[in-house]
């Protein structure tokens, strides 16, 4: 796969799976990303120096990631299929030490492919939520909804 990002991190992403739709950038994060965001991080940091909704935890947890959604219109949800006129979010995750860390967040695009923006390498496309499943970022293991605006990215 001809992306920046670590070879080995994500095992199930190929040039059938992925399509890269940006260059690397560090202005924004997969957090700021599924929130349509690109002119900012999102980051729970404890020092305030990234963007995170107000009123919201700075915790890395997957309770704080879906309260920052939920400051969008966004509901938790159990499935992530297509469906017309919702937007969905996936929040991934991993064990560690026995609790769950949040480490990614993709949005389905109205036509059912996912986009995602890899840590401060490339924005891409990919076909199913699980393709960037892996070391990196564990699994989905939440899924949140809203209303489709009219406009998508």
């Amino acid at each position: 796969m001809p992306g920046s990002w670590p070879e080995g991190s994500f095992p199930n992403l190929n040039t059938d799976t992925c399509k890269i739709t940006s260059a690397a950038t560090k202005k924004y994060n997969c957090l700021a990303w599924a929130a349509k965001e690109t002119h900012r991080r999102w980051e729970p940091d404890r020092q305030g120096i990234y963007y995170w909704p107000r009123g919201v935890p700075r915790q890395m947890t997957m309770e704080a990631f879906v309260l920052a959604y939920e400051t969008l219109g966004f509901r938790i949800c159990f499935s992530n299929a297509l469906e017309s006129g919702i937007e969905k979010l996936a929040l991934y995750g991993r064990d560690h030490g026995g609790s769950v860390v949040p480490t990614h967040a993709a949005v389905q695009l109205e036509n059912g492919v996912w986009s995602s923006k890899l840590g401060d390498c490339e924005d891409i496309e990919h076909t199913t939520a699980d393709a960037v499943g892996g070391p990196a970022y564990g699994r989905p293991l939440i899924y949140l909804q809203r209303a489709r605006a009219s406009s998508n990215f």
